[in-house]
């Protein structure tokens, strides 16, 4: 690979290199520039700060927001911040590598971590991949039960029929495939289509936050300002902490705001847009004011709500809450209002998080398979994560969320460890790496964002692969049990015997006393169904 083919992106740099000289130019004047005009500049010019909002503001983070404030109140508003807080600072050493080099990370990577950077690099990319693919489902899912929960509203009615309910969760899959096909297609057109595609994405985050705070602002006078204040200082958190479940809580939400497949998407981000060295005090406005603002806003706001709107009934952990619930709570207290607006937020969250998924897709397919980056190459890559759509009608399989868990969990520290790495490797980016206290402060930011990262993958390997695998290895003594009534009904009443001496005992007799042999048969057959369902929703849910 030639020099020139090792940097930037064709969507950009190759493209259209005068515009990008020209927007070097203004950076350069707005850096001398009043401070508010200053700002206006750079908020004009952010982006890649969009598609990370995008991709974290999904159905794990309403899902994390809605049980922390159903369970707590305003006492764990502090987590959110913090936890974005940790993941900037890391994206922040990651782009100080890329915008210095300039170089494509999968491949430079690679090179620089010595014997084990190929194989690092590749399960950074394979973690990215699995994440973005299975993750997509439970986006689906989530907007199509907000769709329904927004028939339901409109109509009066407590359920829709079968044949409705599926009518409309395949309508809303369509819908929302066609639109995000069409907005990150044109983010792999030119300059132009990511303006259209980043233009999107704010739309999306605005009417999202509009969504939300219309839920506070609806119950304004039931807010109180002093707890919030304490909540967002963490000054009531205390004792909370004391019980491990709690403990476990806010460890695991601290250590998953970014999630791996947002490592990969950032750095391409950039170097799609064609910044580089005159970009590096832009790249940190945009974390700031493109990812970080829009997160603690939108998370906030959800907990508020759950707060006053009166979801929240006291100090308790809710753990198997969903979101859905959670807006037909709020019917009792602002009536059908508030829930069509939350509903629209969900609906608008999951937007965001899917042509995120599609976008880093695009990127992370080609580098991984030596495919050169063309318009096409990335369109078609994009189009990976779209088997999700699906997810509007079906639960994932019980293992592709735990192998998903599996290997996303377990990358992100990697992740983070080789940002660190790489970031202070005066060989590779030379001056850039930084000296003085404010560099070691930064350093120990990030040894802190490791070390938080590690005890959030350990706790989601113990909740989301080692318990549920170990639930799913127990289940085949009952179902071995279960299954033997199927082989009584079919033989004669006297061959029923062996079969129930082979069960335990105690097993055996209830199965007699319910009814006679004939009819336990079909009870029987019904149970592991309605028993699987709620084990294959619930890791999608949370992720």
């Amino acid at each position: 690979m030639s020099q020139d083919e090792s940097k930037g992106l064709p969507m950009t740099a190759k493209w259209d290199p005068a515009k990008l000289q020209a927007e070097i130019d203004s950076l350069n004047e707005l850096d001398h520039s009043p401070f508010f005009k200053k700002v206006g500049g750079y908020i004009k010019r952010s982006g890649p700060g969009l598609l990370q909002s995008a991709m974290t503001l999904g159905a794990g983070s309403a899902a994390a927001s809605v049980v922390a404030g159903a369970s707590f109140g305003y006492k764990l508003l502090w987590v959110q911040p913090l936890a974005m807080f940790l993941g900037v600072c890391m994206l922040a050493a990651l782009s100080k590598v890329v915008l210095t080099k300039q170089e494509k990370p999968y491949k430079a990577f690679s090179k620089e971590l010595g014997f084990f950077g190929p194989l690092l690099v590749f399960l950074w990319a394979l973690g990215t991949i699995s994440a973005s693919v299975i993750w997509h489902f439970p986006q689906y899912g989530l907007a199509a039960g907000a769709v329904k929960d927004l028939a339901m509203a409109a109509t009066g009615a407590t359920e829709l029929s079968v044949e409705s309910a599926k009518i409309l969760a395949i309508c809303t899959g369509v819908v929302i495939l066609l639109i995000n096909i069409i907005t990150v297609w044109s983010y792999g057109g030119s300059r132009t289509g990511i303006k259209i595609y980043e233009n999107f994405l704010r739309l999306i985050i605005f009417l999202v936050i509009l969504s939300f705070g219309a839920v506070v602002v609806c119950n304004f006078g039931r807010i109180d300002w002093t707890a919030m204040g304490r909540g967002f200082l963490g000054l009531d958190a205390g004792p909370l902490l004391h019980d491990g479940n709690n403990l476990i809580l806010v460890l695991g939400m601290l250590g998953a705001a970014v999630g791996i497949n947002m490592t990969f998407l950032y750095p391409y981000s950039l170097l799609a847009k064609g910044w580089g060295p005159h970009h590096r005090t832009l790249a940190k406005w945009d974390l700031g004011m493109s990812m970080f603002i829009p997160f603690v806003l939108v998370t906030s706001l959800i907990m508020v709500g759950m707060t006053v709107g009166g979801v929240y009934a006291g100090d308790m952990l809710r753990d198997g809450l969903k979101p859905l619930e959670a807006s037909k709570v709020l019917v009792d207290l602002i009536g059908p209002a508030g829930r069509v607006i939350f509903d629209l937020g969900l609906i608008g969250m999951t937007c965001g998080a899917i042509s995120a998924h599609m976008v880093v897709c695009g990127f992370t397919l080609p580098e991984m398979c030596g495919i050169k980056y063309t318009k096409w190459s990335f369109r078609i890559c994009a189009l990976l994560p779209v088997v999700g759509v699906a997810g509007v009608m079906i639960q994932l399989p019980f293992w592709f969320p735990v192998f998903a868990s599996a290997i996303c969990f377990t990358m992100l520290p990697v992740a983070y460890l080789i940002f660190l790495i790489m970031s202070n490797k005066k060989s590779y980016i030379g001056d850039e790496v930084g000296k003085g206290p404010l560099h070691a402060l930064f350093n120990l930011i990030l040894v802190v964002a490791l070390i938080i990262s590690i005890i959030g993958a350990v706790i989601a390997i113990k909740t989301k692969v080692i318990a549920p695998i170990m639930k799913n290895m127990a289940k085949p003594a009952v179902t071995a049990t279960e299954e033997a009534a199927p082989a009584e009904e079919a033989a004669p009443v006297e061959e029923a015997a062996p079969a129930e001496e082979t069960a335990p005992t105690e097993e055996a007799a209830p199965a007699e006393e319910a009814a006679p042999v004939e009819e336990a048969a079909p009870v029987e057959e019904t149970a592991p169904a309605e028993e699987a369902a709620p084990e294959a929703e619930a890791p999608a849910a949370e992720n």
